[in-house]
């Protein structure tokens, strides 16, 4: 049966939990919407790799499941290339092209970065805990749904741009970071 509005919701609107939670899509306008399907993927277990608007079904299936999909032993497997190349062709598209990475680790291993031409800028996201900055998983979930609501709301195409996120309290570290991984902290 072919999806529509009556069995199915756009992803952006369907994924709850804590990294869709702060993403603000009530407050979201049209113009919100047509970057977020331009410039976000999200990737899916079921799916591979959805654009904000892209009509699914509600399920529950993590990517790290050992499976039997297609005689594949797990979904990393499954979805093979296929999710890499969608990505590379997106990227294609895009005049400033970098793929920056916000996806938790599990769900990142699906991407096959050699068959990605565009720089890859992973960004993390630590917690000062007494004078030590770290990741804490609960926050960092959050954080990094937070600098997908921030990309959308201010139309950041420039990949310089990120270092000026500063929601609830992160500020781009300079000092942690590298050229391939951003670091955001907070106290």
């Amino acid at each position: 049966m072919p999806f529509d509005l009556g069995n199915a919701k756009q992803a952006l609107l369907a994924f709850k939990g804590d990294v869709f939670n702060p993403i603000d899509v009530e407050a979201y306008t049209d113009e919100d919407f047509s970057f977020a399907q331009d410039h976000v993927r999200i990737l899916s277990g079921l799916y591979g790799i959805l654009r904000p608007l892209d009509l699914m079904q509600s399920y529950r299936l993590e990517m790290g499941i050992k499976s039997g999909f297609a005689n594949a032993k797990n979904l990393y497997e499954f979805w093979g290339a296929r999710v890499t190349e969608a990505l590379h062709e997106d990227l294609s598209r895009q005049s400033q092209a970098v793929l920056v990475n916000l996806a938790s680790e599990e769900y990142f291993k699906v991407i096959q970065p050699h068959g990605i031409t565009a720089p890859i800028l992973k960004v993390s996201f630590k917690e000062n805990k007494s004078g030590t900055y770290r990741v804490v998983a609960i926050h960092a979930k959050r954080a990094r749904g937070l600098m997908v609501h921030f990309v959308v709301v201010n139309r950041l195409e420039n990949v310089q741009e990120l270092k000026t996120f500063d929601l609830e309290g992160y500020q781009f570290n300079d000092r942690l970071s590298e050229e391939r991984e951003w670091v955001f902290c907070r106290d």
